[in-house]
């Protein structure tokens, strides 16, 4: 024992001779040797083990290793689910509507002064939408007043403004020239004044004014998006950086044209306008007196236009393409982004957000007073409240703060393990 003890302590007094003079390279291979050689010496000392001592460690060993190697099978045969298509609604889901139509309406009062129609009030436009509606509802059935689309309405609420304004300064006109009060003029002389005006309008400037009311509802979604909102996409994106996300609409807002705000983090947009066939369908059924109607196809669309996108974005080595993918819609309305989503096979979120966000749609079917942006009839509201009372099974997540969404998003992919 005297022995080793030496020659250890010669092997370490050499080597603390040496240490400063070392460089990296030389110290790992002088750090062997003297490992080697110190278990090579006290190997020789020590008593030869046997079998049941083996036999013993080797116990100990294999139950200290197995528990680990148990939990890394257990681990690798979990299924993760894949966040594959996100969908959102626009309104009152990304921004407020209300404050973004009002400015859209203002918007349109100034094209139409610029355009030679002065004295226009903003709402004007929503109220002779509303009425177009209901005349059309009154001679052709309800549902062909609720089939007519956003951008139909306004377009028809445009024009009759702009012929109401001609004629009144066409009779004017001819009164003038008569001499005569304009309350004196014959139905005749008035019935010509009316074809006048009909062909006086210009369809360039009618689009125009379109134009100028559709460019500015996408500004004003952009200056009142929710606060938040964008950290919400953000973070979103860092979780599931192959997520494909999409927009489904009512109307004609588009996310892909506010390009400051929510552009960078959509892929496309799927809007019930492009489908008229499906809309039309839609409100028949609606109208009907079961009211059984189906959103699917808007939904089944966005589904289509989703494994395109995978199918591309698998090809070109951006992501493997997920094998069990979750589809999870996030909207406001209870029947047409529940229901519909739903009925497609989506997840759904349904915000129901609180006061300070500002939501008014949701409001139509608690409240008397409908919001001055509103068109919808009567008669459908109350349809709607039947289809929303069906989807109010279908939710999967209600939330009241948006800041809520990507956690309601990883609740739902763990759920569906």
């Amino acid at each position: 024992s005297l022995c080793i003890k030496s020659k250890r302590r010669k092997y370490f007094n050499k080597m603390m001779r040496v240490w400063p003079r070392l460089s990296a390279s030389t110290v790992v291979p002088w750090l062997v040797v003297v490992a080697a050689v110190g278990v090579s010496l006290s190997n020789a000392f020590v008593m030869p083990q046997t079998a049941t001592s083996r036999v013993t460690t080797l116990s100990i060993l294999q139950a200290e290793t197995e528990p680990a190697q148990a939990e890394k099978t257990e681990s690798a045969n979990i299924q993760t689910k894949t966040l594959g298509l996100l969908t959102f609604d626009l309104d009152d889901t990304l921004y407020p509507i209300q404050p973004v139509i009002d400015e859209a309406n203002a918007a349109f009062a100034r094209a139409m002064e610029q355009y030679g129609f002065p004295d226009i009030q903003p709402d004007d436009i929503d109220k002779t939408g509303r009425l177009i509606r209901e005349e059309i509802s009154a001679a052709q059935g309800k549902e062909a007043g609720s089939v007519l689309t956003h951008t139909e309405v306004r377009t028809m609420a445009i024009r009759r403004t702009m012929e109401e304004i001609i004629l009144e300064r066409k009779l004017q006109e001819t009164a003038d020239d008569w001499a005569t009060p304009v309350s004196d003029l014959t139905n005749i002389v008035v019935g010509h004044a009316r074809k006048w005006a009909k062909t006086a309008v210009s369809e360039s400037i009618v689009q125009a004014v379109l134009n100028a009311w559709e460019m500015e509802r996408h500004h004003a979604a952009e200056r009142h998006i929710f606060a938040g909102l964008i950290d919400v996409f953000k973070t979103i994106k860092q979780e599931h950086p192959n997520v494909i996300i999409g927009a489904v609409t009512d109307g004609r807002a588009n996310p892909l044209f506010m390009t400051f705000t929510l552009a960078p983090f959509f892929d496309f947009c799927m809007s019930w306008e492009d489908d008229q066939g499906g809309r039309r369908k839609f409100f028949q059924e609606l109208s009907s007196v079961e009211g059984n109607a189906e959103l699917k196809w808007i939904y089944q669309a966005a589904l289509d236009k989703y494994q395109e996108l995978a199918a591309a974005q698998a090809a070109l080595g951006a992501g493997d393409a997920p094998q069990a993918p979750i589809w999870v819609h996030v909207g406001d309305d209870l029947a047409y982004d529940v229901g519909g989503a739903a009925q497609c096979g989506a997840k759904t979120v349904l915000l129901e957000l609180a006061d300070r966000y500002g939501q008014t749609a949701r409001h139509r079917f608690t409240d008397e007073n409908q919001p001055s942006w509103s068109t919808t009839s009567r008669a459908e509201l109350e349809k709607r409240r039947l289809l929303n009372a069906a989807a109010e099974e279908k939710v999967d997540k209600k939330l009241a703060f948006l800041s809520q969404i990507p956690e309601a998003i990883n609740e739902i992919l763990v759920e569906e393990e």
